[in-house]
């Protein structure tokens, strides 16, 4: 069974800048996220350890209207490539919810349109 068949809850693509201290300097994607994961294409190997949580900041295309926010996560996967590599996570926490909730909001909106 596909990965994505197993989630509880939809995702919806994202053109969002992520950024993770300590991990990559510079933006990675997020390629998709829901209220319980999302998932961050960056373009250079990185070093994350499954099962620790990270910081995660946000910062949600302008067509959004939404304020960037930061998420705690932990890493559930990493999908190395030969350029890129992929990095899923689980959401623990957002301490700027109604931004959070917001993007997830507008993300769900503009799929059904």
């Amino acid at each position: 069974m596909p990965e994505a068949d197993k989630r509880k809850t939809r995702r919806y693509p994202s053109m969002a800048r992520a950024r993770i201290p300590g991990v990559f300097s510079g933006d990675g994607l997020l390629k998709d996220i829901s209220i319980t994961g999302c998932r961050i294409e960056c373009t250079m190997q990185v070093d994350v350890k499954e099962t620790a949580n990270y910081k995660i900041t946000l910062h949600p295309e302008d067509a959004a209207r939404v304020g960037s926010f930061d998420l705690t996560a932990e890493c559930k996967w990493l999908h190395p490539g030969r350029y890129s590599c992929d990095i899923g996570f689980e959401i623990k926490e957002s301490p700027k919810g109604k931004n959070f909730q917001k993007y997830v909001d507008y993300l769900s909106w503009r799929q059904k349109r």
